[in-house]
């Protein structure tokens, strides 16, 4: 070895391409790896515990405003728990809002439920906010000699309606089936609800069995923030 050879300084080897490849592999793997696991999580939850929705129209102004995101507690009727009046719910219209839904098919089934997991969009077409007037063996009446809806003979108090509003400008006198709800949209003068199906299956009331869940907070915009919980019942 010469004298230069011996002043030459050391240096490490520069990465090959197949080094710098496999790093940058494993580095999209790791965020691929936490991007699915977030959708997972939070798909389950959705799915089982709790579900964003968004308020699609003014039927329940002003307690619920367009574009709303409200966290819908799917375990509030589970476990014992009953479904009461005053309650607002969400439910699948299939059957008695809506006719039988088409299958979209697997793909677009997946997509739709991970943008609702994430809150951005509604389950589905067919899903529904509104607020539990009766419930199973109640005599719904519309309206007293005051204009007030009437429960079991009962007027009602609704401080929740849309200012302005008339608890219904729809007479109607019905005795809900057991198992079967009677519900109604706060803003009474811009919601399609019980009143506007008298005439089809079920005269205009929706099965117990396909409430979604409760609706207990508001989570979005932040300014309105806020427990639903109904103390009306």
């Amino acid at each position: 070895m010469t004298d230069s050879d011996a002043r030459l300084p050391e240096r490490d080897p520069a990465p090959t391409p197949t080094g710098v490849w496999r790093r940058w592999s494993r580095s999209v793997r790791f965020w691929v790896v936490v991007a699915l696991s977030t959708v997972l999580i939070t798909s389950l939850t959705s799915a089982y515990v709790v579900q964003p929705f968004v308020i699609p129209s003014g039927s329940m102004e002003g307690t619920l405003q367009v574009g709303d995101r409200v966290l819908v507690n799917k375990l509030a009727y589970q476990f014992g728990g009953e479904v009461r009046r005053g309650d607002v719910i969400v439910f699948d219209g299939t059957g008695s809002f809506d006719a039988e839904a088409a299958d979209d098919g697997p793909l677009v089934g997946l997509v739709r439920g991970v943008v609702a997991a994430i809150g951005l969009g509604t389950s589905s077409e067919t899903d529904y906010v509104k607020r539990v007037i009766g419930i199973g063996g109640d005599r719904v009446t519309c309206c007293d000699a005051e204009g007030r809806i009437t429960v079991n003979g009962e007027p009602l108090d609704e401080p929740y309606l849309y200012p302005g509003d008339k608890p219904s400008n729809v007479r109607f006198d019905i005795q809900v089936p057991e198992g079967r709800l009677w519900v109604m949209g706060d803003h009474r003068s811009d919601s399609a609800d019980s009143r506007e199906y008298l005439g089809s299956p079920g005269g205009g009331t929706v099965s117990e069995d396909r409430v979604i869940g409760r609706v207990d907070w508001i989570g979005w915009p932040i300014g309105r923030w806020s427990s639903l919980r109904s103390d009306h019942g």
